[in-house]
């Protein structure tokens, strides 16, 4: 990567951790970004179960996470950040403006929720409005996260449906989660009825689409 001369940079520059799991938008984000004079990329990783180490390890300013991760969602690395690295902010970058996700990222700890259309340019000033202690959030989004509501879901309904997928039956879910077959299917109806569906399947398919998930 081709980087301006040291002597171009400010003393203090913004370090950046970036966690996105294609590795080809990965690598244009670190390239874009280590082009602003203030901003230095000082750690890459591709799945969310590497963030917390590769924090520790670079003592970022800002991580800048994708939400659909391999290993852990960058929601769930926000959290554990807030835990690990207070001092590190976190902005959330996502190909997917749902609005569950903005609420789940801002109950992380999160400073900043952008999807990924928008220019480099824009992206770098908000990582230094969030260092700066602004929260930063895309307004399209926001706006539909107000209009959505919260997220009618209890934790234990959410952790049912994600039991659910690839076809999972209730006495897989229930070895899973450690539940009675009844609790399972008292959960799925209950599930079923907030998301106004038909069944399990249609149910899951809502509350991910919502970013309940």
């Amino acid at each position: 990567m081709d980087e301006m001369p040291q002597d171009h940079r400010p003393t203090k520059c913004v370090r950046v951790l970036l966690a996105e799991d294609q590795g080809m938008m990965r690598g244009a984000l670190a390239l874009l970004l280590g082009m602003e004079r203030d901003i230095e990329v000082v750690a890459q990783v591709g799945a969310g179960d590497q963030v917390v180490d590769a924090a520790l390890s670079a003592h970022p300013d800002v991580a800048l996470l994708d939400i659909e991760l391999p290993g852990r969602s960058g929601l769930d690395a926000a959290e554990e950040l807030r835990t690990e690295c207070p001092d590190c902010k976190v902005l959330i970058l996502t190909t997917f403006g749902r609005p569950g996700y903005l609420r789940r990222a801002m109950d992380a700890g999160a400073a900043g929720f952008l999807v990924k259309d928008g220019p480099v340019e824009e992206l770098a000033e908000a990582i230094r409005q969030v260092l700066r202690g602004e929260t930063v959030v895309d307004p399209a989004l926001a706006a539909a996260a107000l209009s959505a509501g919260p997220n009618p879901l209890t934790d234990r309904e959410c952790d049912v449906l994600k039991a659910s997928v690839d076809g999972a039956t209730v006495a897989d879910i229930a070895g899973k989660l450690h539940l009675s077959e009844s609790t399972v299917r008292n959960y799925l109806s209950s599930a079923i009825g907030k998301t106004g569906t038909r069944n399990r399947m249609e149910a899951v398919r809502e509350a991910r689409g919502q970013g309940w998930l």
